[in-house]
């Protein structure tokens, strides 16, 4: 059912930790997770995790292979609440834009935005070039929204994790999900 599903995409900027956290989040939520990893997804999670797709069984509903253009999630008559691609690398974002999909994570991201479901992307890339601002603004005008993953002192991070968690729970109050952050409580406590 719609109400409690969303679909997670892990493409090959670095920051897989943000994806694996979402997918953590959502689970402790209730949440139906599907997940699609792209190939420098893979690299990436092993890389910086060490973890392979495998591993990634327990956090998830479901794992598409990346190449399975026939999956559920790659249709608009699969209700979700939308998707949200954590890290977002700037190939990902390109292919979004231009709707020249190669793989099941972008078409994917296609099928949310042509049913006009939030698509989340949590862009990783910096410094950022002029085509890079464009696509995001791209991105943007077809109806995704763009949520790069800064970090909030107001929430007084003793840690990495911390970051983390406070960058995901934000994007995940995106699709009206509530998690155990610290929100701002206004100056003059």
């Amino acid at each position: 059912m719609a109400e409690s599903r969303i679909v997670v995409g892990i493409s090959g900027a670095s920051g897989a930790i943000y994806g694996l956290r979402c997918l953590d989040m959502l689970r402790a939520a209730g949440v139906e997770t599907h997940l699609v990893v792209s190939r420098s997804g893979e690299l990436t999670l092993r890389s910086e995790c060490g973890l392979g797709l495998r591993d990634l069984e327990a956090r998830c509903d479901e794992i598409h292979a990346v190449g399975n253009v026939g999956a559920t999630i790659a249709s608009g008559s699969f209700r979700t609440l939308g998707m949200i691609v954590a890290p977002c690398s700037i190939r990902t974002l390109s292919e979004i834009v231009s709707g020249v999909t190669s793989t099941l994570l972008t078409r994917a991201a296609d099928v949310v935005l042509k049913e006009r479901r939030p698509l989340v992307l949590m862009v990783r890339e910096s410094p950022l070039h002029l085509g890079h601002l464009r696509s995001m603004t791209a991105a943007a005008e077809m109806g995704a929204i763009i949520a790069p993953p800064m970090p909030a002192f107001y929430a007084e991070p003793q840690s990495i994790d911390d970051l983390v968690n406070h960058s995901v729970g934000r994007a995940l109050d995106l699709f009206g999900i509530d998690s155990d952050i610290t929100r701002w409580r206004g100056l003059g406590k």
